[in-house]
């Protein structure tokens, strides 16, 4: 599934840096409605999508990818791979996202080649540092925010961090994430994120089109990035 040069004729990386909204999702199998989902979202502001279920197989996986890759090109968006840099290689995305236990970014990077996007999960202001000046790294995420059920046990540094990431003034794009949602998107806004991932807000959602479409207006209107 070719997608890094598509969309327009952008690379992947111009596109990661116009990016504000960012979701985490499953593959809705328990709802059974993935590509009507991704549609909905994809079409009302989110700019990055991620697959993240774990256990899955890596078939079963690449299948799921398939989806994710033709909703992503219907509305010009970039799709992520969890982890898995033989899967991000494999399949063609255009971003692999990597935590702080997972594979040394400088082995992701020989596996998936330059041109992938790559990021990384960061829970402190060293490790917030250390992305911001690694050159094997594209973007970064900070939190949790606020803690998640879909990180159990983790500590959340909370929004001083965010506040403190803002601050840096790092040269390359980076997310808050953790528990942010639309009752609290104006307090990460207000320490300096203007990117935000997000999972059960648009996850577990009634209407997630309405809630991605609100959510990308509150953060198009917080500023530059």
């Amino acid at each position: 599934m070719p997608m890094k040069d598509s969309a327009g004729g952008l690379t992947a990386r111009r596109r990661l840096r116009a990016a504000r909204l960012y979701l985490c999702t499953d593959a809705r199998e328990r709802q059974g409605d993935l590509e009507e989902f991704l549609d909905a979202v994809l079409a009302n502001g989110v700019d990055i999508i991620q697959l993240r279920q774990k256990g899955l197989q890596a078939r079963q996986e690449l299948d799921y990818l398939e989806v994710f890759a033709a909703a992503a090109e219907r509305h010009a968006a970039l799709v992520c791979v969890n982890d898995r840099a033989d899967l991000a290689a494999a399949s063609g995305c255009h971003v692999l996202h990597l935590g702080q236990d997972d594979l040394p970014v400088s082995l992701a990077r020989r596996i998936i080649g330059p041109d992938t996007v790559l990021g990384v999960s960061t829970h402190s202001r060293e490790q917030a540092e250390r992305a911001a000046s690694d050159p094997g790294i594209d973007y970064f995420c900070v939190g949790p925010t606020w803690p998640t059920p879909t990180k159990p046990g983790r500590p959340a540094p909370g929004l001083a961090l965010t506040r403190q990431v803002a601050a840096m003034g790092p040269g390359r794009p980076w997310f808050a994430i953790g528990g942010i949602n639309l009752d609290n998107l104006e307090e990460v806004i207000a320490v300096g994120a203007r990117r935000v991932v997000v999972v059960r807000a648009l996850t577990e959602a009634s209407d997630p089109a309405a809630v991605a479409a609100e959510l990308a207006r509150r953060l198009r209107e917080a500023g530059d990035l």
